[in-house]
């Protein structure tokens, strides 16, 4: 059965990304290179010593919002009693589940772009030099510059707990305009933090056209686009900097003959996307990265198969885009992201919301890391490739393979609901 029947049907599948590119040919004519990705480092290191003085979670990485590599070889073992598993090779956990400040991926892109805006402002304004110290963007001057600003975001939740935390901590005013599957807790958490928070009776989509229409109407609103937004997808990137040092720390050199296998939970692109740009430019084809998402939201396998990008949904081939996984709870994908990388993606594959429960369970119980739903479907991958026979096909020693799940959310959430999780 073709994937698109696959999809159609909602049967969980695999799909080797048949436009797939090498970093050879893959990056010409991109509008973003290597340099971007530097540049917004530089102004993540700017931003130091303001986060450590309002973040004191950030401290022991000086400012850094950065999360660590886990081994989770222990929960490998206990995935073994359910998913035929490659024996050999490494098992990591990218934990950007317990990123500091809102405990999700959406950290990286999300309070990068408040921080890009802040400063945009602020030097302009002459409050600011590139040469100062940036907690001075702290001080009364600045936070009654920043009061004149609104920062809006539609949001199924972790990126709007990022811009609504970041945003309020330097005095902007923010509107997040949330879909019908945004948990309860996360939009408390906002309102707590004196963001306003709109609710919409309908799914992601609704909920950024709104957001995006109504931002228009204001010179002084700043809508962080997520579906388009370059400085989102360039906050992501940066990762993959960190990822270097990280593994080689751990004593592994990426290179073709030693792959590194990532597999991203993706919603409308903008996170995985930006994180699969800043891979290929940092490891080139020693990286293959594969992109996980729900049975009923398979929004950017969809655009990506099709070629046909925002222009088809979810729903355009009888999908609901009701997920229990909602920070995937996505129908229609970005185009900015399946045109820049959607040919650097190795793979894609779906799974059924009630098969995530083993995995988020396994991993607490194993290694005590909780995690969300939609974060979870990244630790099927090694499996599914099994199963489809991928590494066989490509002649790849299981040995030499480093499996990096990203858990992209999960840190914040409250107890009673991970408990519930864990009863499914």
């Amino acid at each position: 059965m073709d994937p698109l029947t696959r999809l159609k049907h909602r049967q969980p599948c695999f799909w080797e990304n048949t436009t797939l590119q090498s970093v050879e040919t893959g990056f010409d004519g991109l509008p973003l290179d290597e340099r971007d990705i530097l540049e917004a480092n530089d102004r993540l290191l700017r931003f130091k010593p303001l986060i450590r003085q309002i973040f004191p979670d950030t401290r022991p990485l000086d400012g850094l919002i950065e999360s660590s590599i886990l081994d989770i070889s222990r929960t490998a073992r206990l995935i073994r009693g359910f998913q035929d598993l490659p024996t050999a090779g490494r098992y990591l956990l990218k934990a950007d589940s317990h990123l500091p400040i809102s405990g999700s991926i959406k950290a990286r892109g999300g309070i990068y772009e408040v921080l890009s805006f802040a400063e945009k402002i602020a030097l302009e304004a002459g409050l600011l030099t590139l040469e100062e110290d940036y907690a001075k963007l702290l001080e009364k001057p600045a936070r009654e510059l920043f009061s004149e600003y609104t920062l809006a975001v539609g949001s199924t939740g972790n990126l709007g707990l990022s811009i609504g935390i970041m945003g309020a901590a330097l005095n902007f005013k923010v509107t997040v305009h949330m879909s019908s599957d945004a948990r309860a807790w996360k939009k408390d958490l906002l309102r707590k933090q004196g963001v306003q928070v709109i609710e919409y009776d309908s799914d992601y989509s609704l909920a950024v056209k709104k957001g995006r229409e109504q931002s228009q109407e204001d010179p002084r609103t700043h809508f962080v686009d997520d579906e388009n937004s370059r400085t989102l997808f360039l906050g992501y990137a940066t990762a993959a900097l960190r990822l270097k040092d990280q593994l080689g720390a751990l004593g592994i050199a990426v290179s073709p003959a030693r792959p590194l296998f990532v597999y991203l939970p993706c919603g409308v692109g903008g996170a995985p996307g930006g994180i699969t740009f800043g891979l290929k430019k940092i490891f080139g084809d020693g990286v293959s990265v594969f992109f996980a998402e729900p049975v009923e939201s398979p929004a950017m396998f969809l655009g990506v198969l099709t070629q046909k990008h925002e222009a088809i949904s979810v729903e355009d081939i009888g999908l609901s885009n009701r997920t229990e996984a909602d920070g995937l709870a996505v129908g229609r994908p970005s185009g900015f992201v399946g045109r820049t990388v959607g040919h650097l993606i190795n793979g894609f594959y779906t799974l059924e919301d009630q098969a995530l429960y083993p995995y988020l369970k396994s991993l607490h119980t194993a290694d005590g890391i909780p995690i969300e739903p939609s974060a979870a479907i990244g630790l099927a991958g090694p499996g599914l490739l099994k199963k489809a026979g991928y590494y066989q096909a490509h002649h790849l020693l299981e040995a030499d393979i480093t499996h990096l799940a990203w858990a992209t959310g999960g840190g914040m959430v409250p107890r009673e609901n991970f408990e519930a999780w864990l009863n499914k």
